[in-house]
């Protein structure tokens, strides 16, 4: 897949990113190395491979659920350094 310096140049605008001329010519040619390299994996025959997301057979070891008594209001406030009536005080964020 060719990649051009302008796609180069266009996308790197539109992340907001400022390139010299000489990180626009390195960039492109990294880029290109790697579309290079994603059109030799396509390439690759993989006609009767199962697809995996690992190697090796992995499971998870899950506990099962189990109803517990949740912590009440004055013990989950106990530590607060701020609270009014039923919730923590916490400094504001919107302006």
């Amino acid at each position: 897949m060719a990649l051009s310096k302008e796609t180069v140049k266009y996308v790197a605008d539109l992340s907001r990113i400022e390139l010299d001329p000489q990180e626009l010519e390195k960039l492109s040619l990294q880029l290109q190395t790697i579309l290079g390299f994603i059109d030799l994996l396509n390439q690759a025959d993989i006609e009767g491979i199962e697809p995996t997301s690992h190697i090796l057979p992995l499971n998870n070891i899950l506990r099962s659920d189990q109803i517990k008594e949740s912590l009440t209001i004055e013990r989950a406030l106990a530590n607060a350094p701020q609270k009014k009536d039923n919730f923590f005080v916490v400094p504001r964020v919107i302006e």
